[in-house]
């Protein structure tokens, strides 16, 4: 029954993939507080923002920048930022979280300005930035957006007019790198012209990027329509709309191409924002969106041309989202 429906919803993705509609981006939620209205609160005005706590038997509830908190006394233990707790320098952990009280409670909270001071049975103080509780609470992160995207199709994307960069700018500046990144990021894409074609100048330019995957094909390395690997890219058969290494456990984040040479006809590059058609599905039938989001699936490769032998699977569903703010960050 699974199997059926899957294969009906990525027909239809298919489909939608090809798509004219323009649908707006998905809205942040609304957050609304699972917890009851405590009776005492403690008030205090820090600068242009109302700040409001209650300590509770289990936990303390803050009230700021119009989010309602709850936070675990073992997490604000844990979480403590002091010298002796935290190595600033590796921003790591020095504190043993297995040696705190499961059931610790803070025998003393007071206000400085934006600063909440937490006094532990032991007499060690945490101290802890109002919007940094905000930024790291669990409430905080449901109404906070990952990596803002622009969603795309043929249409928009002509419109957006979105520049190329430069390759000895890209090379060279920082604001060529930046605004290489900054189109990568928003719209999922981003070119880079006037490339030496050369695979050595292209290794280059993508280790100005990040560091480069080593894979089953190498770092870097040529194809051609020779049939050397048992894969339809080494083929002259035209490549539909489709999302590459899905067989990884980890699928590769970032795919530099670069054709270095081009004889004859043919060779369309066909790019197609998958957010986009995602977000179209997520519209049009949100159960089936569901769907696509949490049932797993097997992904393969199998290879078996001259030396290579290749079985590849990765596991996991269609779509991946952040489960505390639903958020698409993987297809």
């Amino acid at each position: 029954m699974w199997y059926h429906r899957l294969s009906h919803l990525q027909s239809r993705l298919q489909d939608l993939l090809k798509g004219g509609v323009i649908y707006p981006a998905l809205p942040q939620p609304n957050f609304k507080s699972l917890l009851p209205l405590a009776v005492h609160w403690h008030h205090t005005v820090s600068k242009s923002l109302t700040c409001a706590w209650q300590q509770h038997e289990d936990h303390f509830e803050l009230k700021y920048a119009n989010t309602v908190m709850r936070f675990d006394y073992v997490w604000l233990r844990d979480h403590c930022r002091s010298a002796s707790c935290y190595n600033s320098k590796t921003h790591q952990r020095s504190l043993d979280t297995a040696s705190v009280d499961l059931c610790i409670k803070p025998k003393n909270i007071r206000l400085d300005e934006t600063t909440l001071f937490f006094t532990w049975p032991d007499g060690h103080v945490t101290k802890y930035d109002l919007n940094w509780l905000v930024k790291n609470s669990y409430e905080g992160q449901k109404q906070k957006v990952i990596q803002p995207r622009i969603l795309w199709n043929a249409e928009i994307y002509q419109q957006a007019q979105v520049p190329y960069v430069d390759c000895q700018s890209f090379l060279e500046t920082n604001e060529g790198l930046k605004k290489f990144l900054q189109n990568f990021l928003l719209y999922g894409i981003a070119f880079v012209e006037n490339v030496p074609p050369t695979q050595e100048h292209t290794e280059k330019l993508a280790e100005r990027i990040s560091l480069i995957r080593e894979t089953i094909y190498g770092r870097m390395w040529y194809f051609t329509s020779d049939f050397s690997r048992g894969d339809t890219a080494y083929t002259k058969l035209a490549l539909d709309r489709h999302t590459d290494t899905t067989y990884f456990q980890e699928p590769c984040g970032i795919q530099v191409f670069h054709c270095l040479k081009h004889e004859g006809t043919g060779g369309r590059t066909l790019l197609v924002d998958g957010f986009y058609a995602a977000e179209q599905v997520l519209q049009k039938a949100p159960e089936e969106f569901e769907l696509l989001s949490k049932v797993p699936l097997k992904h393969e490769y199998i290879e078996d041309v001259g030396e290579c032998h290749n079985h590849m699977i990765g596991v996991g569903p269609v779509l991946n989202i952040y489960p505390w703010n639903k958020e698409l960050y993987l297809i």
